[in-house]
């Protein structure tokens, strides 16, 4: 039995040895190998395939899959899984939704198809199966190509030419996971759109990129109506006149009897004294005291 083409994106084939550009498919991954029934593997029970530990997807639509369980447990799953063999298990390496639906149909196996990948391989099958025939949400897709690109030390660039995506796009992406985790939750929830996080992204001040987030989601913003409140606020901070302080009026200079009342008072108080005066008939006395004991001996000579 030859298995249906996974992806339907076309016929292109690579060398088995060879390392896929991520855009052509699975079917570039999977090339000219054999299909089950070569290896003598045509179904494989459900509880013999282990999931695979590189799969982007952390969220799955509970009505998706109750919709696809019903499909499958009408018709079976027509389309084989893509796994590889790890000791006595299998481990799935493409088509985790089918899987699932199978288990919540009741099927006690599913059709497979077999191949010999690397783990490097794996965690490519999984990017393409997710990212080019079921969308991921902006973070998940921005965890798995950070995963990957730290995993594989590989640049954006090399990551973007792989999946044939724009370096931008995988940046931006990335740029997603350096954002507060309220902006990153809400964009992963929906709440917030790729289009709006990299509007914030363009405010610097974290509490106010989570004060606009707020208010966004509270308002039911456009990306278009962020972006112009942003504009809006920064252009209203532009335009705030700061009011010099008005200029302190100068010490006038302390006459040789002024000077006298300093030293007498010094004195007789023990403690630091200083006339400061500021025009004629204003200025201020100035006591300074460095203890308690200090504090109630200027206080007792001044109630006296």
């Amino acid at each position: 039995m030859t298995p249906p083409d996974p992806t339907d994106t076309g016929d292109e084939r690579m060398d088995a040895t060879a390392k896929p550009r991520l855009a052509r498919g699975l079917n570039a991954l999977l090339g000219d190998a054999p299909p089950a029934a070569a290896n003598g593997i045509a179904r494989l029970a459900v509880e013999k395939i282990a999931e695979n530990p590189y799969q982007p997807r952390k969220q799955f639509d509970a009505e998706e899959l109750a919709a696809l369980a019903a499909s499958v447990k009408a018709h079976g799953v027509l389309q084989p899984l893509v796994v590889r063999q790890t000791g006595d298990t299998y481990q799935l390496i493409a088509g985790e939704r089918r899987l699932r639906a199978a288990k919540d149909a009741g099927l006690a196996d599913v059709p497979v198809h077999v191949v010999a990948f690397d783990d490097q391989q794996v965690f490519e099958a999984a990017l393409v199966e997710n990212i080019q025939r079921a969308d991921l949400n902006p973070i998940e897709k921005a965890q798995a190509f950070k995963a990957y690109i730290d995993r594989y030390h590989i640049t954006q660039d090399q990551l973007g030419a792989r999946l044939g995506l724009d370096r931008s796009t995988i940046s931006n992406l990335v740029g997603l996971l350096n954002m507060h985790t309220e902006i990153q939750d809400a964009v992963r929830n929906g709440q917030l759109t790729m289009g709006h996080a990299k509007v914030l992204k363009g405010v610097l001040d974290i509490e106010q990129q989570v004060s606009f987030a707020r208010e966004a989601i509270l308002k039911n913003y456009s990306v278009q109506a962020l972006d112009m409140l942003i504009k809006q606020q920064r252009i209203a901070a532009a335009s705030v006149v700061l009011v010099p302080k008005p200029e302190r009026t100068p010490t006038a200079e302390k006459t040789a009897h002024v000077k006298g009342i300093e030293d007498d008072l010094r004195q007789r108080l023990a403690v630091k004294i200083e006339i400061k005066v500021r025009a004629k008939d204003k200025g201020q006395i100035v006591l300074g005291f460095d203890s308690n004991d200090d504090f109630e001996r200027i206080v007792q000579a001044l109630q006296k």
